[in-house]
């Protein structure tokens, strides 16, 4: 999904530009979808891609949204050595929109992966069962 930066500024909030175009992040905290555990599935704020289903989400207290798995597919990963600092960046495959970073500080008993996702960077759409 290729347009323009002018096109992503008229779609987006300055906010979802701001971390989703320009890889900024969210302030922590534990507002949006931090604390957030309904049964459904987080998308690309920016395509509508989905990316996460909630029963990936968990508790890891670092003051962002956290998952210990994607939806296979969906999620593109890059070496990212920016503020000194080695880490993966995650992006939307599908618009190469900014997500956040991995990491292998998860559920050990799970994947051991914590995909650490800004919240600006997700929307939530609850499950069928759940309405």
């Amino acid at each position: 999904m290729k347009k323009t930066d002018a096109e992503w500024k008229k779609e987006l909030t300055p906010q979802e530009y701001y971390v989703l175009r320009e890889k900024g992040t969210d302030r922590a905290g534990n507002d949006g979808y931090t604390k957030h555990f309904e049964k459904g599935t987080y998308l690309c704020a920016a395509c509508n891609s989905q990316l996460f289903e909630s029963n990936s989400k968990y508790e890891s207290h670092c003051g962002w949204p956290s998952f210990d798995d994607a939806i296979p597919g969906t999620i593109e990963m890059t070496p990212d050595y920016s503020h000194g600092m080695i880490r993966t960046e995650i992006t939307c495959k599908a618009c190469d929109g900014h997500l956040g970073h991995i990491f292998d500080d998860g559920p050990k008993e799970t994947t051991g992966k914590r995909y650490c996702v800004n919240t600006t960077s997700i929307k939530f759409v609850k499950s069928k069962d759940e309405k």
